[in-house]
C-alpha cells in the first residue's frame, strides 16, 4: 500500500510516498541517517567524492571569487599533462593593458617598426581592437625580426625581436 502526501519545500510542491514494509522496491534513505550516500539504498555502488576544493577563495566578506589565471597557473604546475580548452575569457582589455605596461619601454621595435612609445598613443582603442580580433579568431601574430648577436667564440646567436602587439 502506498500513501501519498504533499510537502512544500521552498515554495515548490513535492510528493512523498510511504511504502508498506512488504513493498519489494528499494527505498532511498536520507543523507542524514548514517549512510554515506543516497545511492546506498538503491543498491548502486558508492560514488567517489570530489575532494578537490573549488578554484575560488573567500574574500573578507565571505564571498567566493574566482582565482582566474592564478588558478590556471596552479593547475598547470600541478599536472603537466593537463589540456586547457577554454581560456579565452581570461583575455580582457585590463589584462592586455597590464601586459603592455610590463614590457620594456626601450626594447627594440619588431618587424613592423613600431616602438613602445608609438603603440602607447591611442592605447585603449588599440587594446579594445586587439581583444576583439583575438576573440573573433581574426588575430594573426606578425613574424619576429631576426637579429644575430656575436658570441665570444666568434659564432653568432640568433635572436628574435617580436612586435609590441605580439
Amino acid at each position: 500500500m502506498r500513501e501519498t502526501r504533499m510537502y512544500s519545500l521552498s515554495g515548490g510542491r513535492r510528493l512523498a510516498r510511504q511504502r508498506a514494509s512488504s513493498d519489494p522496491t528499494p527505498m532511498n534513505h536520507s543523507n542524514k541517517d548514517g549512510n554515506s550516500s543516497a545511492e546506498s539504498g538503491e543498491g548502486r555502488p558508492l560514488i567517489k567524492e570530489n575532494v578537490r576544493q573549488p578554484n575560488t577563495s573567500p574574500t573578507l566578506s565571505g564571498e567566493r571569487v574566482s582565482q582566474g589565471l592564478a588558478g590556471v597557473r596552479k593547475a598547470a604546475r600541478g599536472n603537466k599533462e593537463i589540456k586547457f580548452t577554454a581560456l579565452l575569457h581570461h583575455l580582457t582589455v585590463d589584462l592586455l593593458r597590464e601586459s603592455f605596461y610590463s614590457l620594456k619601454r626601450k626594447a627594440a621595435p619588431g618587424v613592423d617598426g613600431v616602438t613602445w612609445q608609438e603603440y602607447e598613443n591611442g592605447l585603449e582603442d588599440r587594446l579594445t581592437d586587439l581583444q576583439g580580433r583575438v576573440h573573433r579568431g581574426a588575430y594573426r601574430a606578425m613574424p619576429s625580426r631576426r637579429v644575430y648577436i656575436e658570441k665570444a667564440d666568434g659564432r653568432q646567436r640568433p635572436l628574435a625581436v617580436p612586435t609590441v602587439v605580439s
